[in-house]
């Protein structure tokens, strides 16, 4: 399965994601804080053969498993695998600049390019 339909039949679906990298939490290996959760959709498989990664860009609090509408993608030219962006809120709108702010702290050492739905 290409990267492109692997990830776009999550496009605009409810998905349920188990958060690994709560916000406020220290990154093991890189101690960079994650300012958002981060998790996976479990029983998928991205490119790296692990479960495929979720932003969860809107939350305030540290979830440990959430419902997230997925809104996007992020297409990591230089790396084995992308990632989805996903919202708990649906009534509020991202634009580009907004998300990115949002994921920077991993997506800074990628060459990244968001896609929205």
């Amino acid at each position: 399965m290409d990267t492109k339909s692997r990830y776009l039949k999550f496009a605009n679906k409810i998905a349920d994601v188990t958060i690994d990298r709560l916000l406020g939490s220290k990154h093991p290996k890189f101690g960079w804080i994650y300012p958002v959760n981060y998790g996976f959709i479990p029983n998928t498989k991205a490119e790296d053969n692990l479960e495929i990664d979720v932003y969860i860009i809107d939350s305030k609090k540290p979830l440990k498993e959430t419902k997230v509408k997925i809104i996007g993608i992020v297409y990591r030219e230089d790396d084995i695998e992308s990632k989805l962006i996903g919202i708990t809120d649906t009534t509020i709108r991202y634009t580009l600049n907004e998300i990115y702010e949002r994921i920077e702290f991993q997506e800074q050492f990628f060459n990244s390019k968001i896609e929205l739905f």
